[in-house]
């Protein structure tokens, strides 16, 4: 996940029909946002010398960021009959910790110059308003320096939602969060109309597993996990998700209800904090990788409205439920509906999937360029019953940059929320759609490729595996009869 934290932006908006100026108090800064149907272009107008440097720093990311950044003008046409509207006013939860927002980035220490220049806002937050669908879209971003700093590190982005870890996820006690990150955070929402109530989603520490029954190991894990959704309660938060658990050697049934018996105790604990389960890959023993296990939690839950569950697209895709075409799409949702039941469904994690179809793979990809496809976004962003819910992008942001380093380019999360937005009311069958969608193909394509011949070949390993065990055992000779005689009737009994 991201480790380094925006500045904090204050700015004053104000509104016409078309254009919204934005001015910023520092350095005399104006921000003029033209809006088109599917796209949303910044112009910046400021003194030379910071504009030199936005331009210096951008143009170090751009040569690889070029294929990703095209991606909202490339949609511009896409709506070609809908008109913008007006402004208004080794883990313990199993095997699968492939996740892409979970790798470590190593750090590089900035100049000042690129920190002030990090801090200007990547792209503008559309107003939901303006939406076919009330899609509220954003990313998991960091909250490193303390909880308040992920309000800017979300606007940086241009996200209408977001998610971020209220602790270190790598330790299993962190301190207290402190009353000023708290009241910052608080206020930062209000002041940018964040609700965190509703369009805030932590993410629950990895480390944790409520279906552990070692009972030392398992208190240690709820008493990780009751202290971040107490952190919530504090922030105002109320939708809080996490990863199910993992049943180890331990029968399914008996994982399930250790894990809906701590969530029951969590939940006498504290008062209205809603646990978000997330569906899962289906690796191992982990969880929550059918809506079966799902559903069978939420049947041992005592007081339903304080369980609900997260879609993970790459998981679902991963764990064997198609959305690439409208009518698999459709499938996979009835099914959903049928044995979980719509009104559990809290929120969604947005990614592709650098792994084929019901590979049981926890691999992320960026939008569009994985096996998912840009199709199956289209049919998740035109979907009604996902309108007012948290939408997160958990996809891959790291890159190598001049000097051979990885660094982060959370350009790349602008981008993807932009490209989400355009596909709302876009037509599919649109030759500018078409055309978006082949070329994020290509762009994935290399990493499609490596990642369907490492499935190919564990299928190719299993099957000769199978065969093998399968074949019959050469017989020894019985005593008394020539070897020879009992291989050439052995031989004959095989045809």
């Amino acid at each position: 996940m991201p480790r380094r934290s925006g500045r904090n932006t204050d700015t004053q908006v104000t509104e016409t029909n078309s254009t919204e100026a934005v001015v910023s108090p520092k350095k005399g800064r104006v921000l003029v946002k033209v809006e088109a149907a599917a796209e949303v272009v910044t112009k910046v107008e400021e003194p030379s010398p910071a504009k030199s440097l936005r331009k210096k720093v951008k143009a170090e990311i751009a040569s690889e960021s070029e294929s990703l950044d095209t991606a909202p003008k490339a949609l511009a046409d896409i709506k070609t009959k809908q008109k913008a509207p007006k402004r208004k006013a080794k883990t313990e939860d199993g095997d699968e910790d492939e996740d892409a927002h979970d790798k470590k980035t190593p750090k590089k220490r900035k100049t000042k110059g690129e920190k002030e220049a990090e801090a200007m806002p990547l792209a503008v937050r559309t107003v939901i308003a303006t939406l076919k669908h009330a899609m509220h879209i954003g990313a998991h971003v960091s909250g490193a320096g303390g909880v308040h700093n992920s309000v800017n590190n979300a606007l940086h982005v241009g996200g209408n939602a977001f998610a971020v870890f209220l602790k270190s996820q790598r330790k299993w006690s962190s301190p207290p969060l402190a009353a000023e990150a708290r009241d910052q955070f608080k206020a930062m929402c209000l002041e940018h109309k964040y609700d965190a109530a509703k369009h805030v989603l932590p993410h629950g520490s990895y480390l944790v597993n409520l279906a552990q029954a070692d009972p030392e190991k398992a208190e240690q894990a709820y008493t990780c996990f009751l202290d971040d959704l107490q952190r919530c309660e504090e922030l105002g938060i109320k939708l809080y998700n996490f990863h199910p658990g993992s049943a180890g050697a331990h029968p399914r049934p008996e994982a399930i209800a250790r894990i809906a018996a701590q969530l029951n105790k969590a939940h006498k604990a504290t008062k209205n904090v809603v646990t978000v389960l997330e569906n899962m890959a289906g690796s191992g023993n982990v969880i929550g990788s059918t809506w079966e296990d799902l559903r069978d939690i939420i049947a041992l839950i005592d007081d339903k409205s304080r369980v609900g569950v997260c879609i993970d697209t790459c998981h679902s895709f991963a764990a064997g439920y198609d959305l690439r075409s409208p009518e698999a799409f459709k499938q996979t949702m009835d099914s959903f509906a049928s044995i979980v039941g719509m009104p559990y469904l809290k929120a969604l994690h947005l990614n592709d999937s650098k792994a084929p179809f019901a590979s049981n793979r926890d691999l992320h990809a960026n939008i569009g360029t994985g096996f998912l496809g840009l199709r199956a976004f289209h049919n998740v962003m035109n979907f009604a019953p996902f309108q007012h819910l948290p939408m997160v992008l958990e996809t891959p942001i790291d890159k190598k940059g001049p000097d051979g380093k990885t660094v982060e380019d959370k350009g790349v999360w602008a981008t993807e929320i932009k490209l989400l937005e355009g596909l709302i009311g876009a037509d599919a069958e649109s030759e500018a759609f078409k055309k978006e969608e082949q070329r994020l193909l290509d762009l994935g394509a290399e990493e499609r490729k490596k990642f369907q011949g490492q499935v190919d070949k564990k299928k190719q390993k299993t099957l000769d595996s199978m065969l093998k065990k399968a074949s019959p055992k050469k017989k020894k000779a019985p005593k008394g009869e020539d070897a020879e005689d009992s291989d050439a009737s052995e031989g004959c009994c095989s045809h």
